[in-house]
């Protein structure tokens, strides 16, 4: 029977120590390969946790699938942030472009309950609320009344 681990990891930085070490040594398979082996793949995300998913069958092979990152560190890290404002409601941390909701609705659309980009982006812009972050310089709020508005439509189409 396959043994399955699912760990959220740094991107590029996994270590053998917890979470994945104490998961993966009882499974009898060369952890620090795997650990190699997820930093690989994760290198692209550095800096940002990244969902990982180790699966291990009867025959000792072991199967990575590496997720895309949570959409708030995504905003963050398009907007250039350590963390998100404490007081999201009146204090802005960051502004991000209209193409960076774009793309990163695009990344996660797969995991999104939305059909389409013009609500997979008010998704995204809805997570810019919560961490305190503007697009093109209008709150989240304002943006997605304006994506609501038709605005933006051309660039969502």
């Amino acid at each position: 029977m396959a043994e399955t681990v699912e760990v959220l990891v740094p991107g590029g930085r996994a270590t053998a120590g917890p979470p994945l070490g104490p998961a993966l040594g009882p499974l009898g398979i060369n952890v620090k390969a795997v650990v190699d082996d997820i930093n690989k793949k994760t290198a692209e995300f550095n800096g940002m946790s990244v969902p990982v998913t180790v699966t291990v069958d009867d025959k000792k092979n072991v199967t990575l699938t590496v997720g895309i990152p949570p959409t708030t560190a995504l905003v963050m890290k398009e907007a250039g942030i350590e963390k998100g404002s404490g007081t999201p409601n009146t204090q802005a941390v960051g502004n991000l472009p209209l193409e960076a909701v774009i793309r990163i609705a695009k990344m996660k659309m797969e995991s999104m309950l939305s059909y389409d980009l013009k609500t997979a982006a008010k998704e995204v812009m809805g997570t810019c609320v919560s961490v305190g972050v503007t697009i093109e310089g209008k709150s989240a709020k304002e943006a997605i009344a304006a994506v609501n508005a038709g605005e933006w439509d051309s660039q969502l189409a």
